[in-house]
């Protein structure tokens, strides 16, 4: 059993539902990419979302742009993610990562070759501009690697392409909970609600529900009707504004993520 599937099946024995948190790797330096994975973890994350720092980030506002910036300043490659992910592996087996960012990087370091370097290491992949009518060889040679290929589904999908994502998806669903960016601020908790129950017709995938997800208020208003939510910008502004400062950067984190994980019951 997979990592990811693994985190959802003892989470949903407990009845409880899963944190995912973003940060982009080698942000704000490479060095201290291993030690915020470490704390995200020690304040209640069940899955790791890791960002590949990409010069144009189309999908992402400017708080995650600007992470891009700064990690990519240093020059922060899909190679060097991976010893990322190995050094971090090192202390902790079972956490689930997942890769977030754009095809191009995973082009130039080659398909088939990036998925030989993260297995045993890395959980999943979304690859934002990647349709699913472009991915099922994609995503077939992950699979053969037991890396699972999530997906984005958005307030505007329609039912047809709901049906066509579910039948490639693995891992989890990754629900957009509004139109726009990361990092924008409103959440509809009745659209959430109800457009998760469509898509809930058609599979059984957990659901994670992601943007504008920054506060307990807010997390706790999307548990009702997912498996797990996504903070992401909250905490890249966290990291942020404490560049000189990782240590102070972790103990925001603890409290925002700790909060926000007793906000989902998961205490």
């Amino acid at each position: 059993m997979s990592r990811i599937k693994q985190m959802f099946t003892d989470l949903a024995n407990q009845n409880h539902k899963a944190l995912v948190s973003y940060i982009t790797a080698g942000d704000p330096h490479p060095d201290k990419t291993v030690e915020l994975m470490h704390t995200l973890v020690e304040s209640g994350t069940d899955i790791i979302e890791l960002g590949v720092p990409f010069s144009d980030p189309m999908a992402d506002g400017p708080v995650i742009q600007q992470a891009c910036e700064r990690a990519l300043v240093h020059n922060t490659s899909l190679a060097d993610i991976i010893e990322i992910v190995k050094m971090f592996r090192s202390q902790d087996t079972n956490t689930p990562i997942v890769l977030m960012g754009y095809q191009n990087p995973i082009e130039i370091f080659g398909v088939d070759a990036f998925a030989k370097a993260a297995t045993g290491l890395i959980d999943g992949v979304i690859t934002v501009d990647l349709p699913p009518e472009e991915s099922a060889e994609i995503a077939a040679t992950y699979k053969s690697h037991n890396i699972d290929t999530i997906y984005l589904l958005a307030p505007t999908t329609g039912e047809e392409r709901i049906k066509a994502i579910t039948e490639l998806a693995s891992g989890f669903l990754y629900y957009v909970s509004f139109k726009g960016i990361t990092g924008a601020n409103k959440i509809d908790a009745d659209s959430v609600t109800n457009k998760v129950a469509e898509i809930r017709r058609h599979t059984d995938i957990p659901i994670a529900v992601g943007f504008g997800i920054k506060d307990a208020q807010t997390a706790a208003m999307v548990s009702n009707c997912s498996d797990a939510i996504v903070v992401g910008s909250a905490i890249v502004n966290i990291i942020a504004d404490n560049q000189n400062d990782i240590s102070h950067a972790g103990a925001k984190i603890r409290s925002l993520l700790g909060d926000i994980k007793g906000a989902l019951g998961n205490n």
